[in-house]
């Protein structure tokens, strides 16, 4: 219960043209999605004109399970050679500025941040718990970044609420839609099988400039593990959905 190289085939050598057949055209590299590796771990929102509107969060994953037929998105999941199904959620951990403090999550129907702006406007919010995996959808968090002065740190995670840990077999992504600029892809493409709950990614607010970086850090607990592990500071009690 959570708290509330492959080597590539070698490619055959091509003869060579034809005279007067002209040159192959070069393929344009695509500069509308980001990801973010080990080597190249950060972004910057504000540098890459990412600020502003409501950037979109969106956690989801594959169902491939050993035994069973390569299927779409959001499939019932088999995990450990079981056929039990993987409840799979999204949510984050915020600060801001003020030093309030908050989680958004499924769990405890905290799909909105405690913390609200005038006429109960969220910075922060969650759209739907998505039980079954079957949404192709996937599970969606919004933050506002209208109001960046306001926060100063979210550790976005993925956690695994029900179900054996099988990350590998999840391949689990999340996709950053700012309004404008490059989509920004986190892969979890790092597993441990004992751990139910992985930071994704940590958005921070250095100075006006709001930066992305990629974590992608399993860790073997729940929500509190977590909080302590970044620093927190909040205060957990067990619940569920």
């Amino acid at each position: 219960m959570g708290i509330d190289y492959t080597k590539r085939p070698q490619t055959p050598a091509q003869p060579p043209p034809a005279q007067g057949t002209p040159p192959p055209q070069q393929q344009n590299v695509s500069l509308s999605k980001l990801t973010l590796t080990k080597s190249a771990p950060s972004v910057s929102l504000s540098k890459s004109g990412g600020t502003g509107g409501v950037l979109r969060v969106n956690l989801n994953w594959n169902a491939r399970p050993e035994g069973q037929a390569t299927g779409g998105f959001f499939k019932r999941l088999a995990a450990g050679g079981s056929s039990g199904a993987i409840d799979l959620d999204l949510g984050c951990l915020y600060e801001y500025s003020d030093g309030s403090k908050g989680v958004v999550q499924a769990l405890g129907n905290a799909f909105r941040g405690q913390h609200q702006l005038g006429a109960g406007e969220s910075i922060i919010w969650l759209d739907a718990d998505d039980r079954s995996g079957q949404n192709t959808g996937g599970e969606n968090l919004h933050v506002d970044l209208r109001h960046v002065a306001k926060i100063r740190r979210i550790i976005v995670f993925a956690l695994i609420y029900e179900g054996v840990p099988n990350w590998g077999a999840a391949d689990a992504v999340v996709t950053m839609f700012p309004v404008s600029g490059p989509q920004i892809e986190v892969r979890l493409d790092e597993h441990d099988p004992k751990a139910r709950i992985c930071a994704v990614a940590l958005l921070e607010n250095r100075g006006g400039e709001l930066v992305v970086n990629r974590e992608v850090r399993y860790i073997n607990g729940g929500q509190d593990v977590l909080d302590k592990q970044y620093g927190w500071g909040m205060n957990w009690s067990p619940g569920r959905k």
